[in-house]
């Protein structure tokens, strides 16, 4: 218990300036839809998903590859394990950004960005560079466990680019340009209010031999880089292909509602790797894992319930005389609950990946990545000619349902694990039961249906007591931490035998 009670801590460091951030970013939505119309912002999400896979060419795997070597100093010392990952991707970033300036014309007609809009790629090649150049900076805070600085960093530039946004777009109504503008100067702001941790840790020299570990290590990482992003984005462009920009800005200011699964997944995701390397020489750390599985399974279970319920109040709340989402992306609400879905599933692959990295088998995820983005790019071209923007939200969901799946049996294979898949079950039957009930109550049932949708939610919590998923334990833990007298008893129990 105090091993997860560590990881719990270090999430609500991490998730609470999330939460805020996001949420924050998050408004820049009902921003771009009651500001810009759906084909614009469609041609923006289409540039921006391009910008995400260039982005892993410019951090080519450094990341990982400093969390490995700067933890085990295999190669070098500290101040070297920083300055020389920090200085190749600098070398390389300037490199790289200038090629897009020089070739600026022939790319954004690679792209088909109108000739209007030709500027945004010289920002583009500032964004890329500077956000690079901040890679090794905030992977050494996250290193030394300075997750309050981390986390403030990561806000302050969500409230720059944010704050930027409303200035250029309603105060200067400068359009898709001041889009790009705003995501410059947050980037660059950014990494001038990192420089500090740049100087205090390149003291050190270049180390040629450490260079060649770190690419070695990471360079395998770009394949999965890019099949991630593919799994992420490359909905918009396909559907940029098999339709039009009107489409793709419908599907994605509908896609990102999906932020509140997305936050969830975030949140464990910068806490997780830390905590399972740290983890994984303790006798109880399968159990642990298999724990924080089951877990993470039923808070997003909660989450997608609540949302899927509730988004079309939601977006449909009045502020200032404007919705939170103009009435122009509406017809696009029904892909939420399968994006929110998919995100599940990719909360699970997160969790189940862990053994992969423990055993430093990583040169599987390129291949558990590839499966997921060619389940996704031939989903996407099957499902979008017939069912439109649901097509492209489905093929996300089997991306991610592949990943899973692939990522389990890999990681049983080098690091089994017994995972409580009898428990997980209950919370699937849970969720199947209120979701089958919700789909039989009328749309216009107003208010009434509103409160038999905070029934079932009520109720799923009570399906899974008659279930009896919860240990006794467990109940008697919530139960002290309800009343404010301790933590209890310790809700780790025997880990269950995996379903046959």
């Amino acid at each position: 218990l105090r091993q997860l009670k560590r990881l719990g801590g270090e999430t609500i460091v991490y998730g609470t300036s999330t939460i805020i951030g996001r949420f924050l970013n998050f408004l820049l939505v009902p921003l771009y839809t009651n500001v810009l119309l759906p084909g614009p912002y469609g041609m923006i999400a289409v540039v921006y998903s391009i910008i995400a896979f260039i982005n892993v060419i410019y951090s080519y795997g450094m990341e990982s590859a400093y969390f490995k070597f700067s933890s085990t100093l295999e190669i070098g010392t500290p101040a070297e394990n920083f300055t020389t990952p920090f200085a190749s991707l600098f070398a390389t970033s300037i490199f790289f950004s200038l090629m897009i300036v020089a070739f600026a014309s022939p790319i954004a007609a690679a792209m088909n960005v109108p000739g209007e809009y030709g500027s945004i790629l010289y920002y583009a090649a500032g964004i890329l560079a500077f956000d690079a150049l901040a890679v090794i900076p905030f992977a050494s805070l996250r290193m030394e466990r300075k997750a309050v600085r981390f986390a403030s960093l990561k806000f302050l530039n969500i409230v720059v680019n944010v704050g930027m946004n409303i200035f250029l777009l309603v105060g200067l109504h400068t359009g898709v340009e001041g889009i790009f503008i705003s995501g410059l100067t947050a980037s660059v702001l950014t990494f001038l209010l990192l420089l500090p941790v740049i100087v205090r840790h390149c003291s050190g020299g270049f180390n040629g031999r450490l260079l060649k570990a770190l690419l070695k290590f990471g360079l395998p990482s770009i394949p999965a880089g890019l099949s991630a992003t593919a799994v992420q984005v490359i909905d918009r462009p396909i559907l940029r292909a098999l339709t039009d920009d009107s489409t793709v800005g419908i599907y994605q200011a509908n896609y990102r509602l999906g932020i509140f699964m997305m936050l969830i997944v975030s949140m464990y995701d910068y806490a997780w790797r830390p905590f399972f390397f740290s983890m994984a020489k303790d006798p109880r750390a399968k159990e642990i894992f298999a724990r924080a599985l089951t877990y993470l399974v039923l808070l997003m279970s909660v989450i997608f319930l609540g949302v899927s319920f509730f988004i079309g109040d939601i977006v449909k709340v009045s502020v200032f005389g404007r919705h939170i989402i103009s009435p122009n992306y509406w017809p696009g609400l029904d892909i939420v609950p399968v994006v929110l879905l998919g995100y599940l599933f990719f909360g699970m692959y997160i969790n189940i990946s862990a053994g992969i990295y423990i055993e430093k088998k990583t040169h599987y995820l390129p291949a558990i990545m590839l499966f997921g983005a060619l389940v996704n790019v031939v989903a996407n071209y099957l499902l979008i000619p017939s069912t439109g923007m649901m097509g492209a939200a489905w093929a996300t969901f089997f991306a991610y349902l592949a990943m899973a799946v692939g990522g389990y049996f890999v990681a049983q294979r080098v690091y089994p694990l017994r995972y409580e898949w009898g428990r997980i079950l209950k919370i699937a039957i849970a969720g199947i039961a209120v979701v089958s009930i919700q789909s039989f109550i009328p749309s216009h049932w107003q208010m009434t249906g509103i409160l038999i949708r905070l029934a079932l939610l009520a109720g799923f919590l009570a399906l899974m007591y008659l279930l009896k998923f919860f240990d006794p334990r467990e109940i008697d833990f919530l139960r002290g931490m309800i009343r404010g007298a301790g933590p209890g008893p310790s809700p780790v129990r025997p880990v269950e035998p995996p379903l046959e």
